[in-house]
Formats: structure tokens, sequence, C-alpha cells
């Protein structure tokens, strides 16, 4: 009795294995013109990279950080938005990964003090830049949340990724 029981479970540990090879990221939208995904779901085996944070760099690259004196030396919430997610971009590329290969953004927002508000408008039209595109037709699982400040006071997005693809072989 104690065989039977061995066998079957050598039996679904080797069915097991090819599955984890096969990995894969399933996105889930229910509504093919929506901006963003309900879901993505990753299924074992999956590699994946977490992204801290990411806040935008001044319009002038040679510009430092730390001699920005002006909200428009870093640009509207659209600028810093498409800065922002070149850095994501530029991280992920460094390590394999693609845009297309994100699965959920975390943004944070802060109000734009020419406005008055969190412009959410431009948010989604620097997104767009990198989502749903020729290059990249795919879109992501996405929270926005507007915050009361960031790390300085001429940032108005910060930005977490998560990307998941199947493994290299």
């Amino acid at each position: 009795m104690l065989n039977r029981y061995l066998v079957a479970a050598a039996a679904t540990a080797a069915f097991a294995l090819p599955a984890a090879a096969s990995a894969q990221v399933t996105r889930v939208q229910s509504n093919p013109q929506a901006l963003i995904l309900d879901a993505a779901e990753v299924s074992a085996g999956a590699d994946m990279i977490y992204l801290s944070g990411q806040l935008p760099s001044p319009i002038d690259p040679a510009k430092p950080m730390n001699a920005v004196t002006s909200l428009e030396e870093m640009g509207d919430t659209k600028t810093q938005t498409i800065s922002t997610l070149s850095k994501v971009k530029a991280i992920l590329e460094s390590r394999g990964y693609s845009m297309s290969d994100v699965i959920k953004l975390t943004l944070f927002v802060a109000a734009d003090p020419r406005l008055g508000k969190m412009d959410f408008t431009g948010v989604n039209e620097g997104f767009r830049e990198f989502f749903k595109t020729d290059e990249n037709p795919n879109t992501v699982a996405r929270s926005t949340f507007q915050v009361a400040g960031l790390v300085g006071p001429h940032f108005l997005i910060e930005i977490e990724a998560i990307a998941a693809k199947a493994p290299a072989r």
C-alpha cells in the first residue's frame, strides 16, 4: 500500500516539473478598451523582479538633481511620468526584462501646485507612451494614489513596478 502512494507521489512530482518550466503570465482584462488590466496571474516558476519606487529626472539631463530649484526644471506630470517610466524601462532592460514584462505598477502622484490638484490626465498621457503601443501592446494592473507630497518639492510622481516573464532556457 505504501509503495502505491510513493509511486503516485513520484508521478505527480514528475508532472509538476514541466508545469514550472512552462511558467506564464496571464493578463486579465474584461474590457479590451480599458487602459489598465483587471489582474495579472503569474504561474509558479516565472522570473520576477520588483522595482523600488523611481522618481523623475530633471528635463535637462546635465542638471544635477540637487541643483533643481523649480518645478519648471522637472516638467509637468506627463513629462515626469515619461521620465520615470523611462527609468523603469532602463532598469528592466539592464536585468533582461522589457516593458512588456511589467504586470503591476503602483503610482504615487502629488498635486501639481500650478493646477491645485493631481493631474491624472497627465499621468495617463505619459503612461500611454509605454503601454498599449505598437512597440508594447500589453498593459498592466495598476493602482494610483494621490499623496500629500513626495521626497522633494518638485516631484509630482513616483512609480513602483513588478515585472514577470517565463524563465530563460
